[in-house]
Formats: structure tokens, C-alpha cells, sequence
């Protein structure tokens, strides 16, 4: 996968009138930003990593604005990239309306999805968040002294409610007792790049008794993250490895691997098998991250039990309630 040149405005369209080499792959970021420590930068550094693995070029555009998704998508189509590789749920409706009028151009929709029997060209990738996410919950659970954990989210949509709800399974599976507090910072796409409002839910958290908070809210989480470094209490990051922003504060950081599923798609190029593919436990496509940031946090029974949890959740003997399949959650409340 390879990202490479960033083009907006007046000098995308330049950009792009000029041509690129045929099959090279595009990366539409969500709104958010491109170095957003968190999803986008992890779809960035699957590119990177295509790029230095084959010595390709990629062409990225970060928008700016919701009217910019549909435009990116048809540009890069007619300069003749492919596949077109983007991120987010909500570049799902923009495919389906630009994919049939460029049948030979494959596009990919990270966590969104797009009907494969009307949209052949499309491949739609998934993640199983709530099993990682539960892991995360057990191990918020053990670490916390307080008995209360919480989590932040961006976007109030289902999709992030997903991950709260894996994570209280979890923190509740570890310590039937814990209390779980969650909130999320808004109803529009302005919540995944609001720092301030996480430190601020952050901060009303703590006062409530919270000593580990996990956020699952893009460039939000930046936000929460420090407050919990300032406060001196634990945090849990998402999507990216998180640990090293604050070495020895971070608990650990919930991996979603859209790296790898980008670097996987523009690896493929223009004989990528579309459709839709989920990426659970079981698939590695979500795991929690352990490195020198946060070995002296981490127990060895903490590891002990989140192992063991992960190969119940892979043989099905526990099944971790996924909240978009029927938008309820039996551990927590919204």
C-alpha cells in the first residue's frame, strides 16, 4: 500500500489532470486528518509500508469537507488509479454512487459497507471491534483500583457504540462489579477532530470516579489521552499503537489493523477480490498492543486472562455481543 502525495482544492485537480501511472493506488482519509495517532494514521502507515515493501507510488487526498468525498473518489478514478482505498462509514454511500460509472476501477471502503451483488467493484472490509475491545474492558477491569471505568467516543453512530459495548463486556466479564461510564463527543463528523471536548468528557469522567478511560474517537482521543495523563490515571488507546504519546499512562491501545487491510488492498492493485470481508480475533484484525510503554503495567495474569478469553472468543465458547447487529448492548446503557 502506498500513500504518497497529499493535493487539495485547486491543486488537486492539477495533480490529477496530469496523470498517474496506470493501477497505481489512491487513499481517501476520513475526515480527521492524516497524522490523527489514530485510524487514518493507521491506513497512512499501511501505505507506507506498501510503498517501501515494492517501491510504488500512491497518490492521499485528506478532505476537508463532506462535498469533498464524492469528488475525490471520481478523480482519482478518472486519472486512472486503482484501487481507490478509503476510510471510514462514511465514504460508503459516495462509492455506491460513483463505482457503477467506473466498472474497471476497483474501490474499497475500510469500515464502511456497500452492497456487493449491486456494486461488484467494491470491496467493503469490517472489524470485529467488539472482541478487541473486550479485551481492552478485562483488562481496564484488573487495572482499575477505583472500580469505575469509562470510554469516550467521536461519532454517536453504531459503529462506535460497538466498541463500548465490547468494552463493557469485558471490564463486567473481569469484575461483575465495575461501573461503566461511557460517552460520546457529538452527532456530527466535527467529533472525530474536537480534542478539546474529549479532555473536557475526560476530565467530568474522572470527577465521577473513572481511573481508566478508553477512547475510540479519532483525532478526539488525542484530548482524552493527555487529560488522563495529567490527571494520573490510566488510558486505553485505539486503532494505532497509542502507548509511546504517554510512556507508562497508557494502558494499552486496542489495534484495529486497517494498516494492514490497506496495505493488503493496494498489494492486490487491480486484481483485488471485492465483496466483503470481516477481520475479528480470529483473523488478527484486532488484537491489544504490548511494547516497553507499558510492560510495567501489565501483569502477567493480566495477559494470562486476556489469552484466555481470546481463544474462547475464536472457539465460540463466548460470544461477545456485537451492537450494530440489533443496535442493543446487554452491558451497557446509551
Amino acid at each position: 500500500m502506498t500513500l504518497i502525495t497529499k493535493f487539495l482544492g485547486a491543486s488537486a485537480a492539477l495533480a490529477l489532470t496530469a496523470g498517474a501511472a496506470l493501477a497505481d493506488p489512491a487513499l481517501v482519509y476520513d475526515l480527521g486528518g492524516k497524522f490523527d495517532k489514530s485510524f487514518n494514521e493507521a491506513a497512512y502507515n499501511g501505505a507506507e509500508a506498501w510503498a517501501a515493501e515494492t517501491g510504488g507510488s500512491y497518490r492521499d487526498i485528506e478532505l476537508q469537507s463532506e462535498a469533498q468525498r464524492e469528488q475525490a473518489l471520481r478523480r482519482f478514478a478518472e486519472a486512472g488509479f486503482n484501487p481507490v482505498v478509503t476510510t471510514g462509514f462514511s465514504m460508503s454511500s459516495p462509492i455506491a454512487s460513483v463505482a457503477p460509472d467506473y466498472p474497471d476501477t476497483k474501490f474499497v471502503t475500510i469500515d464502511g459497507f456497500v452492497d456487493p451483488e449491486e456494486h461488484p467493484n467494491v470491496l467493503s472490509i469490517l472489524f470485529s471491534e467488539h472482541e478487541g475491545s473486550y479485551l481492552v474492558g478485562m483488562m481496564a477491569a484488573m487495572a482499575s483500583e477505583t472500580g469505575t471505568v469509562s470510554f469516550v467516543g467521536g461519532m454517536d453512530v453504531p459503529l462506535i457504540r460497538k466498541f463500548a459495548c465490547g468494552y463493557a463486556q469485558g471490564a463486567k466479564a473481569a469484575n461483575p462489579d465495575i461501573e461503566v461510564i461511557s460517552n460520546m463527543t457529538g452527532t456530527t463528523p466535527a467529533a472525530w477532530n474536537d480534542p478539546v471536548k474529549g479532555s473536557e468528557l475526560a476530565s467530568a469522567q474522572i470527577s465521577q470516579g473513572s481511573d481508566v478511560i478508553f477512547a475510540a474517537a479519532g483525532g478526539t482521543g488525542i484530548g482524552v489521552l493527555q487529560t488522563a495523563a495529567d490527571q494520573d490515571i490510566l488510558s486505553i488507546g485505539v486503532d494505532s499503537n497509542q502507548n509511546a504519546l504517554h510512556p507508562g499512562q497508557v494502558l494499552t491501545s486496542m489495534l484495529k489493523r486497517v494498516d494492514v487491510a490497506v496495505q493488503d488492498a493496494m498489494t492486490a492493485g487491480a486484481d483485488l477480490e471485492t465483496g466483503v470481508t470481516v477481520l475479528g480475533l480470529a483473523e488478527n484484525g484486532v488484537d491489544y498492543a504490548m511494547d516497553e510503554n507499558n510492560a510495567d503495567l501489565v501483569s502477567e495474569d493480566m495477559v494470562a486472562a486476556l489469552d484466555a478469553a481470546r481463544e474462547q472468543i475464536v472457539s465460540g465458547e463466548v460470544t461477545v455481543h456485537d451492537y450494530s447487529s440489533d443496535d442493543s448492548c446487554p452491558a451497557l446503557s446509551f
